[in-house]
């Protein structure tokens, strides 16, 4: 085997593992995603429609009710466990229909790379939502 398809190889390799890993991670915020849905519903904490901001700014409607899990609204968890990311592409069809929403790979870690305050774990912003400390209207 070359250099190059040796490098190439370990490359694949790396990529594998890299999918592997968030596979892995996904279950994991999923069973915590899961968990929070059964607490969120027998402390009575009701969903609510959810709304999604496009990425000129504009507040659209979407098809999905549930908990925001960010103060600043930007990721939420709807009533069927799906983890979605409420930053959308969107124009005038969208602010007049609102969108669909197709749920994202949960992450036991929230806005990684962000300002202090906007980033930690799954398990606090969950927490947060249950203690009453995230508005969701």
């Amino acid at each position: 085997m070359s250099d190059r398809e040796e490098r190439a190889a370990d490359a694949r390799r790396r990529v594998e593992l890299g999918e592997q890993a968030a596979r892995r991670e996904a279950r994991a915020a999923q069973i915590m995603i899961d968990d929070f849905i059964e607490k969120a519903h027998a402390q009575g904490l009701s969903p609510v429609p959810l709304k999604a901001t496009t990425l000129d700014g504009h507040i659209v409607k979407t098809d999905k009710t549930g908990w925001y899990i960010r103060q600043n609204k930007s990721i939420a968890i709807d009533v069927d466990g799906g983890y979605h990311s409420l930053t959308v592409p969107g124009g005038w069809m969208e602010r007049l229909k609102g969108v669909k929403l197709k749920g994202d790979q949960p992450s036991l870690s929230v806005g990684k790379g962000g300002r202090d305050g906007e980033t930690g774990t799954l398990k606090e912003f969950l927490g947060w939502v249950l203690a009453g400390q995230v508005p969701q209207s």
